[in-house]
Formats: structure tokens, C-alpha cells, sequence
């Protein structure tokens, strides 16, 4: 070979070497004080010890309800970590948030996603499911896991998407089995259902339907919603003339309000279950639910899978504790507390991720897989991430709210559907 082939064959080898490095990461010598050699990738910054986290939230369309408090959970736990109050990383590690709003529209989820995606080592909050499914393909290719505000069963079929707690079908299903050994005279049961017309609503149909099978119940009505329906007449109607005792609501906290308070009115008083979605804590605030109207509540509970605000439990101080620092003037949110938690288990991986010397794409989605029966030292139930599809989280309990002390009462304790 001669002298000027023999330039351009290295020269291109350089070059090889170099987009290897920028696009896939590089090696370099680890920071934990181990001698290792850490793999960083895109969204790492070794130098200064930082992780880029991307969150795609709803804070301006139909969920924002929701979509605030819980785009207010990751800021909160982002300001934890660097302030060294909240120590899950390595020691110096932080972390800086890559923040888009989608306002629940698919195509912008994707936009957002694509004006991120090479800045980021994972993204944190993907809010929504009709805003997350679309970005699975880009996921895919680009091997960026992004954790979903959503408890759809859709999400734990895609290995990008993996959920921080049981599904609604699971949730659903925890309920009817609830009912049944709650029920004095099994024969005196007449379940029924209320379930917004998408994917979430018909998660929770889904494992309603199968449970009532499975405890030989017929299901007497089932009444779909659209979302942002208000006028819920017919609605409770159709369920009153079913004579309908328990009802399972699969629907967003706007309409929870106006379906109990219209069978409120027509004195119709069955027991509700609501599935996760189904309740905002803003409802315990005497500006948007009058004393004198808390009586619709009298028979609500909700199904959950995680803890509730201010709940006693180890590691709630902590979060309490950032809450009154950097949560402002925001009041007491289940969502605000739940994408907390959905962030730890986030930055747990993260944490594994550099102990086992790789905190690429590729390294973080292994750590991830990797994590098993992990509660966050008794904070949460435990997750599981092992098993494909997911089944992170099988447990829920029910509870009633208690609108004099603005918390739960525990009626059934943790436990996995029959």
C-alpha cells in the first residue's frame, strides 16, 4: 500500500473512531473512585457528573388536571438530588431535567421527543398513553427507555415503556374480588361499570369483565364516557334502572365529580370504586368540593398501588421535607407524589447503571432489567422489571378518603387479584 492509501485508510479508521465515540459513548475512567472504566453515552456528561432526563408532560391540554402536579413531582426530586438532600446517585452525580409540554397531543409528543432525543439518557415522564404509544418506534431505535405516566397494560408490552405500578386491569380486578368478600349476600350483587372510551377505560373493562367471570357475576350495565363529558344523567340513569350496587369507575377525576353528583341528586347512592385516575386529591379542598356536598363521597373508595400523601412510611419525610422546599405553593397531590416515586426508581437504575460501569443507552436499559423486588427500603411496594412483559407491580389495596383529615383510611390491605 502506498504512503497516500495508506494515509486515507487511517485517516478513515479515525474518523470510524470518533462517530463510534460521539454517537455510542466512549470509555473513560470511572468517577466513582473504583479505577474502573465507566461507558457513557448520550445524555451523560462525566466531566461534570450529570444526567440528562428528558419529561414529556401535559401541563396546557385535557389531562393538565393531572399533568401539573405531576410534572411538578420530577422538578421537585431533580432539586432533591442536586441539593444532596436526596442521595441516590453516586456521590456528586446530579441530574438536570430536558422539560417539553405535548398538551396531550400525539403528534407534538412525538415533535418533542425527536427535538430531545440526543440530548438525553432516558426520559422520566411520558405522560399519557395516546401521547406515549406513538413514540415507541422512535424509542425503539434510538434505545431510550421513557418511564409512562400511564398504568395501561399497553405499556408493559413494550419493552421502551416500562410502568411504575400494577395496571388498571389489575387494579380493576382487585376491586371485584374486593366487592365479593366485602358483599353480605353474594346473591345481592350487581356490579356495573363506568369506563372512559379509550385505552385506559378499557383497561379497567377488560379486568372487571374477567374478574366478574371468574366470580360467576353477570356485570348489569356498562355505561363508556367520552372525555370531558359533563351531563352524566343518562348515564346514571341507565345504572340506577340496572339497580346497580357496586360500580367501578374507569374515568378521569372530571368526570368522578359530576357522575357522583348527579346521583347525588337523582338519590342514587351505590358503592364507587374508582380506579387510579378517577381521583385527584384537590377533592379533599373545601373550594372545589363544599363541605355541605361531601356527602356524594359518603360511598367512594379507591383502588391504589402506591402510597398516599403523607402516609407513614420509610423515606415520606423526605419527600415531605422537598415537597414544603420546592414544591411552592402547590397544594398535597397523589400525582405530585407518584411521579416522585416513579422518578427514584428512575435514578435507581441510573445508580446500577454506573456501579456496573456502563450508563449508556444500552447499560441503563440492562440495569433496568435487572432490578428486582426493589421497594425503595420500604417506601413502595416492591417493583420488578425482570420479567417480559412487565408485571413491575401486582399488589392494591383500597381505600377511603377522609375528608376531615384531608388523607386515607385503609379498608383492604395490599394484595394481588385472585
Amino acid at each position: 500500500m502506498d504512503r497516500g492509501k495508506l494515509i486515507g485508510f487511517l485517516a478513515g479508521i479515525l474518523l470510524i473512531s470518533i462517530f463510534n465515540s460521539s454517537a455510542l459513548g466512549a470509555s473513560k475512567k470511572s468517577a466513582d473512585g473504583k479505577g474502573g472504566e465507566l461507558k457513557v453515552g448520550r445524555g451523560v456528561d462525566l466531566k461534570n457528573k450529570t444526567i440528562k432526563i428528558g419529561t414529556l408532560n401535559d401541563e396546557s391540554g385535557r389531562a393538565a388536571l393531572i399533568g401539573k402536579p405531576y410534572a411538578l413531582g420530577k422538578r421537585i426530586l431533580a432539586k432533591a438530588v442536586n441539593a444532596g438532600e436526596v442521595k441516590i446517585l453516586p456521590e456528586g452525580w446530579k441530574v438536570e431535567l430536558v422539560e417539553r409540554d405535548h398538551g396531550y397531543n400525539p403528534q407534538k409528543s412525538v415533535q418533542s421527543l425527536k427535538q430531545m432525543q440526543d440530548d438525553i439518557l432516558f426520559i422520566a415522564t411520558s405522560f399519557g398513553t395516546p401521547t406515549t404509544l406513538p413514540l415507541i418506534p422512535h424509542l425503539e431505535s434510538s434505545e431510550i427507555i421513557a418511564f409512562p405516566a400511564s398504568l395501561s397494560s399497553l405499556m408493559a408490552g413494550n419493552k421502551q415503556t416500562p410502568p411504575v405500578g400494577p395496571s388498571y386491569t389489575i387494579e380493576a380486578k382487585r376491586a371485584m374480588d374486593w366487592v365479593v368478600k366485602s358483599a353480605k349476600d353474594k346473591a345481592t350483587l350487581k356490579v356495573a361499570i363506568i369506563y372512559q372510551n379509550d385505552d385506559y377505560g378499557k383497561d379497567g373493562l377488560k379486568g372487571w369483565r374477567e374478574s366478574a367471570k371468574k366470580h360467576n357475576l353477570k356485570i348489569v350495565a356498562e355505561q363508556p364516557t367520552k372525555p370531558g363529558q359533563k351531563d352524566m344523567t343518562a348515564v346514571i340513569s341507565s345504572l340506577k334502572s340496572a339497580g346497580a350496587t357496586h360500580i367501578l369507575l374507569s374515568v378521569l377525576p372530571s368526570a368522578t365529580g359530576p357522575i357522583l353528583g348527579t346521583a347525588a341528586k337523582m338519590k342514587y347512592m351505590p358503592i364507587w370504586i374508582g380506579s387510579t385516575p378517577a381521583w385527584i386529591d384537590a377533592f379533599f379542598s373545601p373550594k372545589l368540593i363544599p363541605v355541605k356536598a361531601r356527602a356524594m363521597f359518603m360511598n367512594y373508595y379507591q383502588c391504589s398501588g402506591t402510597p398516599y400523601f403523607g402516609e407513614k412510611l420509610p423515606g415520606m419525610d423526605k419527600f415531605m421535607n422537598a415537597f414544603k422546599k420546592y414544591g411552592g405553593k402547590a397544594r398535597q397531590d397523589s400525582y405530585t407524589l407518584l411521579s416522585y416515586i416513579q422518578g427514584l426508581a428512575a435514578l435507581e437504575v441510573a445508580k446500577r447503571a454506573i456501579a456496573n460501569g456502563d450508563i449508556t443507552r444500552a447499560g441503563y436499559a440492562k440495569s433496568l432489567a435487572a432490578l428486582d423486588k426493589w421497594d425503595a427500603n420500604g417506601f413502595i411496594q416492591p417493583l420488578s422489571f425482570k420479567n417480559f412483559p412487565y408485571s413491575a407491580g401486582t399488589r392494591v389495596r383500597v381505600l377511603k378518603p377522609v375528608f376531615e383529615k384531608g388523607s386515607w383510611e385503609v379498608v383492604a390491605g395490599y394484595a394481588e387479584s385472585e
